[in-house]
């Protein structure tokens, strides 16, 4: 019988061991049986030999269990070591690790990374009053972004715990609130009011709007006023409350909000308005109404602008509501107005930190899109060596995806090393020992320029053994601004893009700077291209992180006559993808 064989061996599988086990040891018991029938003088050697048999057999047996022991053990680290690539875990149950700015893979490609403290307070740039899981967002965001670029100052960090205070002293609903409130219907302004006010309305596309609303609550900063924001229809389905215990939401029954989408240049309390009126009128002696409406949107004239002028500001301080439209980040000219130049030196020494603070402190996605945000990043992004963004926006009409948008795209994160070349003569690469995974996110309108860029690299392999794979969370074909869940999609991508460690950005797109400034990053800017035609070259890197401001003034407010303000000062000068337009850099850069 096969079990009476003298060579006995164990199988691979554990199963099979014990019924061996099993079978063997029953053998035993009956070659045991059969030593009564034997000479008595053979006792002492048939002892021996039933010892030896009987500790053979328990080593044996230990040794089978020893055996399916490893085996279950080496089976689930297996499992766990190498998850399904398109696993998705819920982004509120699990932390992830702030990996550092330039990770390496392990020889089997697993998490094995240095893993940096999480600040959760950034710094101190943020409250530590919130109550957490309402907003898993605010507290979380640092173990998936870069650390902040720069420590932010004392001095910010002050002023924003002493916004806070005044919020919610002044915020809605409370006995100051209501009482300015009351002077809604006053000819003139009063001088009594504790608490004056800036109210955001809503308008423009997401990217703007969340510009805008930086820019809204610096010149809050600056002005000791409050900044309400109009939620419009989806503020509240998008971010968290950024302030503690006050909502900075305008509540529904505030007397002027259905005459919100009616303000323009022409309305009767349109500052601009109110000084073509009065050209002939000293400002110094101007009594200004209770509400004065500042149309900052890039169809305002001359006289809207004087609003980044001295003199103006100090007018506009008696009036204690101020309702604000724009489309525009106009904090560049907030650093050309003398009487807020050292405020703002203080706060943002690094002049090229405003919207990355100011970002972090105020965005903060609700847990529903937060969600969307964590799950796409543990499911594709966070693996990887390397996490490269790619934002294309498009400004052609027609059908794409367009042939030259795709040659830049791929002549500017060639050029730039951003992505390897690839070998299109040979079809098998050798695997190189420091070959890297690196995690292309494209974000776009159009499937077409992701699906291309795959199948370049899909079908050639890299001249470096580098794996690249390429992501894109959702394209949605045309913008649809109106749409709840398409500004969902859009700020989860929005967010996506500032986890990357490089990336590329499009000319002109508020997009891109809401990413970029989210991240701390530099962005390689694609120029914008003419008569369907890539240019050359295709990109460059940026001056620093801030957006662009499209439509500033030029304008001298001393010497009443027309000025470029793009040279006033080192920290103010022309963008790079808008020669018109103003962006902030830091004078050491």
């Amino acid at each position: 019988m096969k079990f009476k064989s003298t060579n006995r061996s164990f199988n691979s599988y554990p199963d099979e061991n014990h019924a061996s086990i099993r079978r063997l040891m029953r053998h035993t018991e009956d070659d045991h049986k059969n030593l009564w029938d034997k000479d008595p003088l053979s006792d002492l050697k048939n002892n021996q030999d039933m010892k030896c048999g009987f500790s053979s057999i328990r080593v044996m047996g230990m040794f089978a269990v020893l055996m399916m022991f490893i085996s279950v053990v080496f089976s689930v680290s297996v499992v766990l070591r190498d998850p399904p690539s398109d696993a998705v875990i819920e982004g509120s149950d699990v932390w992830i690790p702030q990996w550092n700015s330039d990770p390496v893979d392990s020889k089997d490609g697993d998490l094995h990374r240095d893993i940096e403290a999480v600040d959760k307070l950034l710094s101190g740039l943020l409250s530590a009053k919130h109550e957490e899981g309402s907003c898993l967002s605010r507290y979380n965001s640092a173990s998936y972004q870069r650390k902040l670029a720069y420590q932010p100052s004392s001095f910010l960090i002050s002023k924003l715990r002493s916004y806070e205070d005044l919020h919610k002293r002044c915020g809605v609903y409370t006995e100051s609130y209501n009482k300015t409130l009351e002077q809604l219907g006053s000819n003139g302004s009063s001088s009594s009011s504790d608490c004056k006010y800036v109210v955001w309305i809503s308008f423009s596309g997401l990217g703007n709007r969340i510009l805008t609303l930086a820019s809204a609550f610096l010149y809050a900063l600056l002005t000791n006023r409050v900044l309400l924001v109009d939620p419009g229809t989806d503020m509240a389905d998008l971010f968290c409350e950024p302030f503690p215990e006050v909502s900075w939401f305008l509540p529904q029954d505030f007397p002027l909000k259905h005459k919100f989408s009616e303000f323009n240049h022409n309305s009767p309390n349109c500052y601009g308005k109110i000084m073509k009126n009065n050209r002939s009128t000293d400002p110094s002696g101007m009594i200004l109404p209770s509400l004065v409406y500042l149309h900052l949107v890039h169809d305002y004239d001359d006289d809207d602008k004087l609003f980044f002028c001295d003199q103006h500001q100090s007018l506009l301080h008696q009036s204690p509501w101020l309702v604000m439209k724009t489309d525009n980040y106009f904090v560049p000219s907030l650093f050309l107005i003398p009487s807020f130049e050292k405020e703002l030196h203080d706060l943002f020494p690094n002049k090229d930190t405003v919207f990355h603070f100011l970002g972090r402190y105020l965005i903060h996605p609700v847990n529903s899109v937060w969600g969307l945000i964590t799950r796409y990043y543990q499911a594709y992004l966070a693996r990887a060596s390397e996490r490269i963004g790619i934002q294309i926006r498009v400004f052609d009409t027609g059908t794409g995806p367009f042939q030259h948008i795709l040659d830049q795209v791929l002549d500017c994160t060639l050029k730039e090393n951003l992505l390897p070349q690839t070998e299109r003569r040979t079809n098998v690469v050798g695997l190189a020992s420091n070959r890297k995974s690196k995690a292309v996110l494209i974000t776009s309108l159009s499937a077409g320029y992701f699906e291309k860029l795959r199948d370049i690299y899909w079908e050639n392999p890299t001249v470096t053994g580098d794996r690249v794979s390429f992501y894109q969370p959702s394209h949605e074909e045309h913008q649809q601004t109106e749409k709840s869940i398409h500004n969902q999609k859009a700020l989860a991508e929005m967010y996506l893009l500032s986890t990357t460690n490089v990336v590329v950005t499009s000319s002109w797109s508020t997009f891109g700077y809401v990413a970029q400034g989210l991240g701390g990053l530099k962005p390689w800017i694609l120029y914008k291209p003419e008569n369907r035609t890539a240019p050359n070259p295709p990109c460059r890197r940026a001056m620093s992180m801030e957006p662009c401001f499209h439509a500033p003034p030029f304008y001298d407010c001393k010497a009443k006559k027309g000025v470029d303000t793009g040279k006033l000062v080192p920290h103010v000068r022309h963008c790079e993808d808008m020669a018109w337009g103003l962006k902030l850099v830091d004078q050491q850069d």
